[in-house]
């Protein structure tokens, strides 16, 4: 089989929707697995939904703009009796219904019943679509192949439970199904992290021993750079896994970091294409004699940069790291950047889930600290050493690291 993933601005709305169906035919429609993400921007949309609700603000006026967006959208598709509309009402009827029964008030438990409904809703649009135009496919959900443990928006994934349910499905026939959810043992949903669909794509990969991935991207494939920030990037027709896998730890946007390993391990080929020209190459990922390892940009803002001193000048020890390591595992904090000395730790860190508050509290009991919010790290990766006095230029550096061949600064 061969797994395609569709991102949010690939479906964002009716005639995007339809290039879908363009590209398709390009590839060719037999034996494949379609990962849908929520339509445009509908993931951001539900998460001021759960806000809202957590704020007893008005959420319902929200949901009901949500839902309008996407009636819009299948009245570009479908004609006026289709039963999809029926669908599209139940699905946001059930975000109002499991909001006015809720209990909980854990967030990333709401957050996750709530914002996975954007994947269910655009799968269910462009199956029934890809269905009326003999695109002839079968409606998946994934929260009854994938299966998880409990943690809320991070879902980790049982990959024998996985396997096993994903290895029943029929290879000969296509599908569409959800990027982004799973469901835990009590069929509760789980979010495999934001971004997550790409991972989606991969777990499937995994499981059906697909013959490559695709992922379809508004960009022609991995570039240098992001082209809206950095000048001059050009396309990276092939590279490894290994430097796809460091691309993407550093906060290369195009690829999800946990989407490389399932695919590595059984070499599955891994296509990063233009739903715009489905025609071009895009970038191969895997192993090849063609390999590159070109100079690379990338910058990932909203870090923040915690340094962390002892209290009576003494080292900062084994047990000392122990203690900071486990404080940040247990509120999900990612290190972004280490850097220490004798008497102090410097870390640039990535709290999606707002937690570095709780941190610091937790970590002034023994150590001195300094928080800096909002700082970006920049990331050079294969850099040219004998010209990175460029990359200093008009930057306020709080900190940075140099390896053999990347350059890494974090700055205000």
């Amino acid at each position: 089989m061969k797994i395609f993933k569709f991102g949010g601005a690939s479906v964002k709305d009716a005639e995007s929707v339809k290039n879908v169906s363009m590209v398709l035919s390009s590839q060719g429609f037999e034996k494949c697995l379609l990962v849908i993400s929520a339509m445009g921007k509908t993931t951001n949309e539900l998460e001021k939904v759960v806000e809202m609700y957590f704020k007893k603000d008005n959420y319902q006026t929200e949901i009901e703009h949500i839902k309008q967006k996407h009636i819009e959208i299948a009245k570009g598709l479908f004609s006026e009796d289709h039963a999809v509309f029926a669908e599209i009402n139940l699905f946001f009827d059930d975000i109002v219904s499991f909001l006015r029964r809720n209990k909980s008030p854990n967030y990333n438990f709401v957050y996750d019943q709530v914002v996975s409904c954007g994947e269910m809703i655009s799968t269910k649009i462009v199956s029934e679509y890809l269905n009326d135009i003999q695109f002839t496919n079968q409606w998946l959900d994934a929260r009854d192949y994938i299966k998880t443990d409990d943690s809320y928006r991070d879902g980790i994934v049982n990959w024998q439970k996985t396997e096993e349910f994903i290895s029943n499905l029929n290879p000969d026939i296509c599908y569409v199904t959800q990027g982004f959810i799973g469901s835990d043992d009590n069929n509760f949903t789980v979010t495999l992290g934001r971004e997550g669909s790409d991972y989606s794509a991969a777990i499937f990969a995994y499981c059906l021993n697909a013959t490559a991935m695709t992922i379809w991207k508004d960009v022609p494939g991995v570039m240098t750079g992001d082209p809206r920030i950095f000048k001059d990037v050009t396309l990276l027709s092939n590279i490894s896994y290994e430097e796809a896998i460091e691309l993407a730890y550093f906060g290369a946007s195009v690829i999800h970091p946990k989407t490389l390993q399932p695919l590595q391990q059984k070499n599955i080929p891994f296509y990063v294409k233009s739903f715009v020209d489905p025609t071009k190459e895009g970038t191969k990922v895997g192993a090849s004699d063609k390999n590159q390892s070109e100079e690379s940009y990338i910058l990932k803002d909203n870090q923040t940069l915690l340094k962390i001193y002892t209290r009576d000048f003494s080292f900062i020890a084994e047990d000392h790291m122990s203690l900071i390591f486990n404080n940040l595992a247990k509120h999900k904090i990612k290190v972004s950047l280490m850097q220490n000395s004798a008497i102090s730790l410097a870390l640039c860190l990535e709290d999606k889930f707002l937690k570095i508050e709780e941190l610091n509290n937790e970590l002034q009991k023994i150590f001195k600290t300094d928080v800096i919010k909002n700082v970006s790290l920049f990331t050079v990766r294969n850099a040219k050493m004998e010209n990175i006095d460029k990359f200093y230029q008009e930057k306020n550096v709080l900190l940075e690291q140099i390896s053999k061949n990347t350059l890494q600064m974090v700055t205000l």
